[in-house]
């Protein structure tokens, strides 16, 4: 079975300067954009992230801050970007959990709101996961029978993700082509938000899922804990997160009108 499309999808890989999505910065970005018609285009672009990089990060990617010193940074490129994955569904490897919310996060740093909830998310390696539990490169020697050269380039592992993607879809015959299907397998959470910081209940109702009020409704949270919004402003959650918090209070302050 191959993917069924009725609109682009687009597999995104980041390298970056750390692991915090609220803090780190982008420094390459690589994207294959896969068109309905099965036509590709691919675009990679290095980012001057403005900030230093660390080293366990540049020994990972080999990227290094005088790589990036003449490079655009992401206010440069964000406009193009958007534009190129206006239309688009997203899928990747741990994208999910990184890739994406780094770039809504990149994109809201900018000013350029990115408007996830009318998009599928098709996550790869969840589907491995599910699947085998192994790693990209297990996962590129076990479905496509084939060597990873240049891991953690983010041009060879987008594409080895999309070949994996479709090497998946042909093994397994209760897997769906289309983008819907697949990014609900690829979901572990039901969330309300890129992170999974807040995820909706049997009831279809937001709930705090970390910390000391995991599980409990975000209303009720903030109705016996105010202090408890303004504490989550201020700290290092991704602005896109932010957004779903402050909808969730604009909400409540709204019926209470």
């Amino acid at each position: 079975m191959r993917l069924i499309l009725e609109r682009p999808i687009a597999f995104i890989d980041l390298e970056t300067t750390g692991l915090s999505v609220g803090s780190d910065r982008i420094v390459e970005i690589a994207i294959l954009k896969i068109n309905p018609d099965g036509s590709k285009t691919t675009r990679t672009h290095r980012v001057n992230p403005e900030m230093h990089i660390s080293e366990e990060s540049t020994s990972i990617h080999g990227i290094s801050d005088a790589d990036l010193e003449t490079e655009p940074t992401f206010a440069d490129l964000g406009p193009s970007l958007f534009k190129f994955l206006f239309d688009c569904d997203l899928a990747g490897y741990n994208s999910n959990k990184f890739d994406i919310p780094m770039l809504v996060e990149e994109f809201y740093r900018v000013g350029i709101e990115f408007d996830f909830q009318e998009r599928s998310f098709v996550d790869v390696q969840n589907v491995f996961h599910k699947m085998e539990q192994r790693t990209l490169k297990a996962a590129y020697k076990f479905y496509c029978e084939k060597e990873l050269e240049n891991a953690h380039s983010a041009e060879a592992d987008i594409i080895a993700t999309y070949e994996v993607m479709e090497a998946q879809l042909e093994k397994y015959d209760d897997l769906q082509g289309d983008i819907p299907f697949l990014s609900e397998f690829s979901r572990f959470h039901n969330a309300a938000d890129i992170m999974g910081r807040i995820v909706y209940n049997a009831d279809g109702i937001e709930c705090v899922n970390f910390g000391k009020h995991k599980g409990v409704p975000v209303e009720e949270v903030f109705t016996k804990e105010p202090g408890y919004y303004g504490w989550l402003m201020k700290g290092d959650f991704p602005k896109s997160t932010k957004k779903v918090f402050s909808d969730i209070m604009a909400r409540m302050k709204s019926k209470s009108a």
